[in-house]
Parts: structure tokens; C-alpha cells; sequence
């Protein structure tokens, strides 16, 4: 058996114990005052609590599981009123032909205690009911917010290894492309090639060791995009027109790399194929935790091939999935397309610091 698995079980009981110990301490003192035999008192609630653990055992492990859980409500309803009747029974018969007998003395100052009589009067049987399977009820509850917490950290953790995994999917992605402007420019022997190398050295300074948390400070964000259209700037040249307006609140954050897949995807379609002058207009503002960012860039006039149309961007796939996770009903992403331009307006509610 599983180490874990037996610390699991181990604790498990021993909390489970201590649940039962508690509840029999407290029927014991709630009827301490009134009951002046304190030995027919333990016995009297000993006997109670032992039948209300026979039926939470037999709710939790076997009618739940088997019936409840598999969409069985008619026979569960039907079983759970059995198991019910069925512990009222066997308290009823203790109480007859255990406690009577013990402690006649108590009993003659109460109503007669007749075994039939009892167990056939529905009366008596609903008065019983509440009792018997309150402890059951506490035990239900307390097992499904366990099980919720469960799936909800289990679904958290989903989260966060889907998440590593697609930024370690947009971290070569993004390397590639910026490896390639590095290539071009030392093929030329350009005397930009120590300032590209320098750029590139901030940037991978940033995403291999600024971004492992969920969110960052936007500033650190604007910072990343500025050095990579500055290494852009220096690879294209007189090719491109850019200009990057930005009005940004410091103490919000935002998703790490989020908006560095746009700008990329901008160069790589409305740049690199463009024979002309390449147009890219890039807008962030911050309005209190709202995050407006646009960017539109010039179509190229090339003949596109047919693949290439249909083929999406890995990196916008990639931001699309993050986007779900991180924001959640707190986004909203508008891709369009026309004869000159291409356009993303996305809207997202930020974390404040």
C-alpha cells in the first residue's frame, strides 16, 4: 500500500474519531444536568451514538457510492428510508431489552417502553428520524466541501501546468523569430548586431527569469515590448513605421508575455512579406483595473498563398488559450481582418498590486 495513501487513511480515521468522541460528548453533556443516573446517561448515549455510526457508514460507503453517485435516486430514496427504519429499530430494541432491564427504576417514571408497539408507531418512528441521522448529515456535508476543495485544487493545478506548458511553447517561438533578426544582421556584418545582442539579452533576462508568477506589473510588460520593437526597428529599418502609445497605471498587472504574441504576430505577417513600408500603430491604456490594448498593422500587397491564409498563428492560438484561463468572463478579444489592415482590440480587467 501507498505511503500517502496510509497517511491518508490513517488520518482520515483518526479524524473520523474524533468526530464520533465529540458527538458523544456533547449528547452526554446537553442531558447531564436532567439525568441524575450518569451510568445509565453514558450507556443510554453509547448505544445511540453506535447506531448512528452503523448508519453513516452504511450512507457513506455503500448507498451513496453505489446508487446516489450512479443516478439510482428512486432505489437510493427507497434503501436510505430502509437504512433509517432500520436503526430506529435496532435503538429501539436496545433501549427494550438492554437498558430497560439494566435500569427499571428510570424507566418507571416514564411511558411504558413496548418493543411492537413502538417500532410500529409512525409517529414515534418521525419523531426518531432527525436524531438518528443528524451525525450522518454533518459527515455528508463535511465529505462533499472536501471534495470540492479537491477538485477545485486539482483544477487549479490543471491550470497552472497547462499555463507552464504554453509559455514554454511561446518562449522558442518568440527565440526563434528573434534568433533570425540576429542571423540577418551578422550575415550583413551591421554594426547593430551588439545593440540587437544587448536587446536580446534584456528580453531573455525578462521571460526566463520575471515571469515565472501569474501576473506582473504592466510597467515591466511596456518595458518588454519597447526593447523588442527597438530590436525590430534596427532589423527593418527604413521598411517599417512604428509608433507605440502607451498611458499605463503602475500598480496593475497583467499576464506575463500577453501581449508580446500580438506584436509579434504584427511583424511576422504585415512586415516580413511587405515589399513597402510596413505600418504598425500599437495603443495601451490603463482606465482603474481596465486594460485596453490595440494594435493594427498593414496588410502586405505579396500574393498570399492559399496554405498560408489558412494556416493560424501558433502564437495567437496560445493567447487565446491563456486568455481563457487567466481571465475567465473578465475578457474580450476582437480579431478583424480587411483589404489593408489587420486588427486586435482586446479588453481585460487587471490584478491591482
Amino acid at each position: 500500500m501507498n505511503k500517502q495513501y496510509q497517511l491518508f487513511l490513517s488520518r482520515k480515521v483518526i479524524s473520523h474519531t474524533l468526530f464520533w468522541c465529540m458527538m458523544f460528548i456533547y449528547y452526554v453533556g446537553s442531558s447531564w444536568p436532567q439525568e441524575s443516573d450518569k451510568f445509565f446517561l453514558l450507556e443510554r448515549m453509547l448505544s445511540k451514538t453506535m447506531v448512528q455510526i452503523i448508519l453513516s457508514y452504511l450512507f457513506i460507503l455503500v448507498l451513496i457510492p453505489n446508487f446516489l453517485n450512479k443516478k439510482n435516486k428512486i432505489l437510493f430514496s427507497i434503501l436510505s428510508l430502509a437504512a433509517v427504519y432500520g436503526a430506529y429499530i435496532i435503538h429501539t430494541a436496545t433501549s427494550c431489552y438492554y437498558l430497560l432491564p439494566r435500569y427499571p427504576e428510570i424507566y418507571s417514571y416514564r411511558p411504558p417502553l413496548d418493543f411492537l408497539e413502538r417500532i410500529t408507531n409512525v409517529y414515534s418512528f418521525l419523531g426518531n428520524i432527525t436524531g438518528l441521522i443528524f451525525p450522518t448529515i454533518i459527515l455528508i456535508v463535511i465529505a462533499y466541501y472536501r471534495k470540492q476543495q479537491e477538485l477545485l485544487k486539482l483544477q487549479e493545478q490543471k491550470k497552472t501546468t497547462e499555463l507552464y506548458l504554453l509559455r514554454h511553447q511561446l518562449n522558442p517561438h518568440f527565440l526563434f523569430n528573434t534568433l533570425n533578426n540576429l542571423y540577418a544582421l551578422a550575415i550583413k556584418k551591421s554594426d547593430k548586431t551588439p545593440e540587437v545582442i544587448e536587446k536580446l539579452s534584456d528580453i531573455l533576462d525578462y521571460i526566463l527569469y520575471q515571469c515565472e508568477p501569474k501576473f506582473v506589473p504592466i510597467e515591466k510588460e511596456v518595458e518588454l515590448l519597447e526593447n523588442y520593437i527597438a530590436l525590430e526597428k534596427l532589423r527593418y529599418s527604413k521598411r517599417l513605421a512604428i509608433n507605440f502609445d502607451y498611458e499605463v497605471d503602475e500598480k496593475l498587472k497583467i499576464a506575463p508575455l500577453l501581449l508580446l504574441t500580438f506584436v509579434e504576430n504584427a511583424f511576422k505577417h504585415g512586415v516580413k512579406q511587405e515589399l513597402k513600408v510596413a505600418h504598425i500603430h500599437i495603443m495601451l491604456k490603463t482606465m482603474k483595473d481596465l486594460v485596453t490594448f490595440k494594435i493594427r498593422n498593414t496588410k502586405p500587397d505579396t500574393n498570399i498563398t492559399e496554405a498560408s491564409k489558412n494556416k493560424t498563428s501558433i502564437g495567437l492560438k496560445n493567447i487565446e488559450k491563456q486568455l481563457e484561463l487567466l481571465y475567465p468572463n473578465h475578457h474580450t478579444l476582437e480579431i478583424t481582418e480587411t483589404k489593408d489592415y489587420f486588427t486586435v482590440n482586446l479588453k481585460l480587467t487587471a490584478h491591482v498590486i
